[in-house]
Order: structure tokens, then C-alpha cells, then sequence
């Protein structure tokens, strides 16, 4: 993708390294701090001003580096994408995260920031961010670029008692008008490698041997450098790890692996975008509110309402029983806008509605 050249003074980099958790000592990850480092110095070395770099970290004892940062906690990191990446009018945007992540389960990767407990799993939910930064609440950065080096495994697979902590931030209108490229250090239900003893991760190692002297690079040429010295790795059997591009416009999303495209889809399915809309919403993150929405249903919806106390899940069963009545999605619509009568949230909600009727999807 050929695009003009960005000065490096209208870059912002939100820099992230977490080797330290809450939950202890188990959860010990060394080499995210030192790798952000390690990015952080190649930004300044490439013309990025030191006050373009927003560095948050949380580094295992000793491993802190001489220079202020930024706590990597689950407020300051949503803060961080709420009001000080929106808040900013600059051109393109990195960033660089570097932790302990997962795969919930809707596929979303979940990234834990360095308050997270066994009992209190806080992340970052990266779907939902990325959402966030591609509305008008981000017009200036209209080219954003994503370096994740996290696990990528099925959630369930590590059996926590109870389930993640995750919030769908909140997004603004929608515009055509921004490039995200993301690259994933792992595959679809893949560990990414770490090397303790050097404090590294192996994928951000690669990426920061490979990462070229524009600040902001292509993508592909990128990827493909990274993909050919994982490959060699693989063949000589010290990883099995798969890394992953996402490159998204306006028009389309496309996952690319080991240099073919595998998968290419609209940015999201209409009954996927009802349900995002719906999400936005923050009372549908508390069980006796949904209850109070469910309240203003027909009666005849409700009886057959299937529910659960985890919001995503009881979403998908209210939207799944209102959309098989007549109007049915209006009156959730209506039910929805009396509880909150946010403008921003209600036209995205109507919008979804309208796209979802016009072109619903078979099955859902």
C-alpha cells in the first residue's frame, strides 16, 4: 500500500510493556518492558519526538529503565485510549504492546493490563478499541499500526473459575476514513515465545531486527521479512509459533498468514454490528439493568427469552428473540434509547438495525 510519507513529529506511539501482574508471581513475563524500550529507542532514533511517546510499563523488579513511564494498569491504559489518543490531532498512530494476552470466547483478543487477579482479569479488549479509534472520535490518525506480541490461546483452555474482565469502550460515528494494519505475534490459539534468560520476546526481537528506517514502514514488506526468520525458526524446530497481518480500510478486512490471504470479509457482519451497537451501551454490562430492558418488551418476547449473566452472551439470546418478532428490533431500539437517550450511541444502534433488516444474515 503506497502512501505519502508521514513527518515524524505527527506520529503518536502508544507504547505498552507489562511483565509484572497482580495475580503474582506465576504471571511473571520478563522482556516486555525492555523490548518497549528497545521500540521506544527506535522511534527517537527515526526523528519521533520524545513527547510524541506514551510509555506505559510495568517492569519486574530491577528491569526498570531510567526514563519516566507511565503505570500499566487497567485505568491508565483505558484512559489512555479514551481521552489521550482522541485528544490528539496528529496523523498516524503506533502501538506496541508487549504482555500476557487471550482469546475470548467471541475470538476477540483480550490484553491484561498489570492489575489483573485470578479473580479480576482485567484487559484490554483490542476489537473494541480498535472500534473506538477508527469513528470520528479519532479523525486525525488515519493510519494506525499495531504491534501485538501476546498469547493468543482459547480462554477456556486455562480454566479460571470465573471469566474475564473485559469493557466494550465507548465509540463515536462512524467514517470511512482510516487504515489500521495489525500484527499478531501468534497464531489462533498460539503461545507467542518469550526468552526469559535474554528478556526478550521472541516475535518483538524479530520485528525490531527487521523494522526498516521509516518510522511508519509498509506493512507487507515488514511482514514479510518477520514471517521469513520465523519460518527458519520453525524449521529448526525452536518455535511453532504462526504471526498473523490484519490489514483493515474502509472498505474490507483481510487476514494474511504465511504471505497468502486467507480470509477477507466486510468489517463486520450486520447481526455483528447489532450486537456491537448494543454492547456499547453501559447498562448492558450490568445484569439488573439488562433486566430492567427486558422489562420493556412485549411480554410475548420475553417468555421465551433465553438469559445469561454474562452480558455478551445474554445480548446474543435478547437480540436473537426479539428479531424473530414483528418490529421486534424496533421495540428493542425503542426499549434501549428510553433507558439511555445517548445521541451518539442511539444513531449507531438505528444504523445497525437498518443494515442488519436490509441484509440479515442466514441463521442468526
Amino acid at each position: 500500500m503506497n502512501r505519502r510519507r508521514i513527518p515524524p513529529e505527527r506520529i503518536f506511539a502508544l507504547v505498552v510493556g507489562i511483565e509484572r501482574y497482580a495475580a503474582g508471581s506465576g504471571w511473571d513475563l520478563p522482556g516486555p518492558a525492555r523490548d518497549a524500550m528497545r521500540f521506544r529507542d527506535w522511534l527517537l532514533a527515526r526523528g519521533v519526538p520524545d513527547s510524541q511517546i506514551q510509555l506505559h510499563l510495568a517492569p519486574l523488579p530491577g528491569a526498570a529503565p531510567d526514563v519516566p513511564f507511565r503505570p500499566a494498569d487497567h485505568d491508565s491504559l483505558r484512559r489512555a485510549f479514551i481521552e489521550d489518543i482522541p485528544g490528539r490531532r496528529d496523523e498516524a498512530l503506533w502501538v506496541w504492546w508487549g504482555g500476557h494476552g487471550v482469546l475470548d470466547g467471541y475470538e476477540n483478543l483480550a490484553l491484561y493490563t498489570a492489575d489483573a487477579t485470578l479473580t479480576d482479569r482485567r484487559a484490554i479488549d483490542v476489537e473494541s478499541a480498535l472500534t473506538r479509534l477508527r469513528s470520528d472520535v479519532a479523525s486525525g490518525f488515519g493510519l494506525q499500526m499495531w504491534m501485538v506480541d501476546a498469547c493468543r490461546t482459547f480462554d477456556e483452555q486455562h480454566h479460571f473459575a470465573q471469566s474475564l474482565s473485559t469493557e466494550r469502550f465507548p465509540t463515536g460515528a462512524r467514517v470511512a476514513a482510516h487504515e489500521q494494519t495489525l500484527m499478531f505475534a501468534a497464531g489462533r490459539g498460539q503461545r507467542a515465545g518469550n526468552d526469559p534468560e535474554r528478556r526478550l520476546g521472541l516475535f518483538s526481537d524479530i520485528v525490531l531486527r527487521e523494522l526498516p528506517d521509516d518510522p511508519l514502514p509498509e506493512a507487507l514488506p515488514l511482514f514479510d521479512a518477520v514471517k521469513a526468520r520465523m519460518s527458519a525458526l520453525r524449521e529448526a524446530g525452536h518455535t511453532t509459533q504462526v504471526p498473523s497481518l490484519r490489514l483493515e480500510t474502509p472498505e474490507r478486512r483481510e487476514l494474511i498468514g504465511w504471505g497468502e490471504s486467507v480470509r477477507a470479509q466486510p468489517a463486520e457482519p450486520p447481526a455483528a454490528r447489532v450486537i456491537t451497537a448494543l454492547l456499547a451501551y453501559p447498562l448492558m454490562n450490568d445484569r439488573d439493568e439488562r433486566q430492567i430492558l427486558v422489562n420493556e418488551l412485549p411480554s410475548a418476547v420475553v417468555a421465551r427469552m433465553p438469559r445469561h449473566p454474562m452480558p455478551r452472551t445474554d445480548v446474543i439470546g435478547i437480540f436473537r428473540a426479539v428479531r424473530a418478532q414483528p418490529d421486534g428490533l424496533w421495540k428493542l431500539y425503542a426499549a434501549v434509547t428510553l433507558i439511555d437517550d445517548d445521541p451518539v450511541r442511539a444513531s449507531e444502534l438505528k444504523s445497525s438495525v437498518q443494515d442488519f433488516l436490509s441484509d440479515p444474515e442466514p441463521g442468526m
